[in-house]
């Protein structure tokens, strides 16, 4: 019974751990995400932007409080970006997210 108790508990150490970085590689995103767009939208505190657009993903799961907050924002600034874009670069700042976090975990 202790080795099922004790595969039990790294399991859940484990997946807490993985939560935990999916969490932080996504904030990580939406934070590149809104300094690439900030000087687009010609806004000129990025960080605060960048702020904004990180706990525009707090409302619901998924990314389309993200999407739906930044696509307001584009149409608003009348930037010429549409939703392809802004998917293709969340994904690829996903992937940096990701590579940065784990580089500062090494």
């Amino acid at each position: 019974m202790t080795t099922f108790d004790d595969r039990k508990k790294a399991f859940e150490k484990k997946f807490a751990h993985d939560a935990e970085m999916a969490f932080k590689a996504a904030a990580r995103r939406n934070k590149l995400l809104g300094h690439w767009l900030a000087p687009k939208l010609a806004i000129e505190d990025a960080d605060a932007y960048a702020r904004s657009v990180v706990v525009a993903d707090l409302e619901e799961s998924g990314d389309e409080d993200v999407i739906r907050k930044v696509m307001a924002d584009v149409r608003a600034a009348k930037v010429d970006l549409d939703e392809a874009e802004i998917r293709a670069k969340l994904a690829e700042f996903g992937v940096e997210a990701m590579a940065q976090i784990m580089a500062e975990t090494d």
